[in-house]
């Protein structure tokens, strides 16, 4: 009798959670009425080793999150060359000095909070003519801490990054920590439809399904997928 290597074990690991997520959204879409395949399964790859990145890819995950441009590079770059190509979601806060290195690496920036950067995202794809996709996010809890546009400010955010000739597609949130989340996705979803938005970036590991009653097109899952990181990290994008 063979044993499993514990890489072995680990890639078993990632494809067994990534197998029961899918389910889970399947089974949440059907309860909402929703077709399974309605909902696109973010895997968020921030901290994580190369190994579990190559394992979740090896069970056919082909979306990835990631929350800073500067480790998404060391992650992605050459992975990416790797068919089949995967799309990349910048999910986590963008300083305008790394507007140019976004624009280059990733397909979607869901993160677009301000004017400055949507200048600064304009000007970037313009170079480099390449305009990847955004997302504007919203402080739905207005939230001193927290990035994203305040929801009285969100229309005009996106008027004023349409102009610019971005392709705005939709709206990402994150909820307050300590209140229920169904009143922030209702209110995301609300602000999305008055503005012709298709796509709502909203729940994590632990609202995905609650996130999935109220609309979301895409949920970004890290924990679920990974196990619960062993480095402190900032709790807000999965």
């Amino acid at each position: 009798m063979t044993s499993s290597s514990p890489d072995q074990d680990g890639a078993s690991s990632v494809a067994s959670r990534l197998e029961a997520v899918r389910g889970r959204i399947a089974r949440a879409c059907r309860a909402a009425g929703r077709a399974p395949d309605s909902v696109v399964l973010t895997a968020v790859t921030k901290t994580q080793p190369p190994g579990a990145i190559d394992a979740i890819r090896a069970a056919g995950q082909r979306v990835f999150g990631e929350n800073r441009v500067q480790e998404a590079q060391g992650r992605w770059t050459d992975r990416l060359a790797a068919p089949p190509r995967p799309e990349l979601r910048l999910i986590g806060p963008l300083q305008t000095n790394k507007a140019a290195d976004a624009v280059a690496l990733f397909d979607v920036i869901e993160t677009l909070d301000r004017p400055r950067l949507a200048h600064a995202l304009a000007a970037a794809a313009g170079r480099a003519g390449r305009s990847p996709r955004v997302l504007v996010q919203v402080n739905t809890g207005a939230e001193p801490q927290k990035a994203g546009a305040l929801p009285e400010e969100t229309d005009t955010l996106i008027a004023h990054a349409r102009a610019l000739g971005l392709t705005v597609e939709g709206l990402m949130c994150i909820p307050p920590a300590d209140e229920a989340p169904g009143i922030h996705f209702a209110l995301l979803r609300r602000i999305a439809r008055r503005n012709g938005l298709d796509v709502l970036s909203m729940g994590m590991s632990g609202d995905y399904e609650t996130a999935i009653r109220f609309g979301a097109t895409h949920v970004r899952i890290g924990s679920a997928l990974f196990g619960e990181r062993n480095t402190p990290q900032t709790p807000s994008m999965d």
